[in-house]
């Protein structure tokens, strides 16, 4: 069988499956350049700020649900210095579009046809996601989404700008 006869979700569960070194909390977040819908997406072009890196795909059902409650963070503590990250892992761009014509984002939404950049996070999951504070480094890392994980999700956000305020 060739790789042309496999379905996406296959390949990145079988991607997902390669044995990979998941991030600690307080380790560096691994840097990426990919496109985006506004022009390319650099993950040091956010260093200052908090960023909530989330990992999403058309097929995903849950991130159906994790995008309005992604747009409601960055409406709410964008001003305050959260910047929310989304990067599509969908093979074809033409289902991403999709997806984002149903579920528009009011955050940066970045491209990885490859699969790359999740496997660099060490990311278990779909969606999948990643709390990096001003510094770099990583805060939370968090597989799955269920709106039960909205508030401790966004209590862990408020404890990242607080204390980014403090420093």
């Amino acid at each position: 069988m060739t790789t042309k006869n496999i379905s996406l979700p296959a390949l990145l569960l079988a991607l997902l499956c390669l044995p990979v070194h998941a991030l600690d909390i307080g380790q560096p977040s691994p840097e990426f350049a990919l496109p985006g819908s506004a022009g390319t997406v650099r993950l040091g072009d956010f260093k200052g700020k908090i960023v909530y890196l989330d990992f999403w795909a058309s097929w995903c059902g849950p991130c159906r649900q994790s995008f309005p409650w992604m747009n409601d963070m960055q409406a709410r503590y964008g001003s305050k210095g959260l910047q929310v990250i989304a990067i599509n892992v969908d093979k074809k761009s033409t289902d991403a579009d999709l997806f984002l014509k149903d579920h528009p984002a009011n955050f940066s939404v970045a491209f990885d046809t490859e699969g790359k950049t999740p496997l660099n996070y060490g990311l278990k999951g779909m969606p999948g996601s990643v709390l990096i504070g001003a510094d770099g480094k990583v805060l939370l890392v968090h597989n799955g989404f269920v709106p039960a994980d909205r508030d401790a999700l966004e209590r862990q956000i408020k404890q990242a700008l607080t204390s980014q305020e403090k420093s």
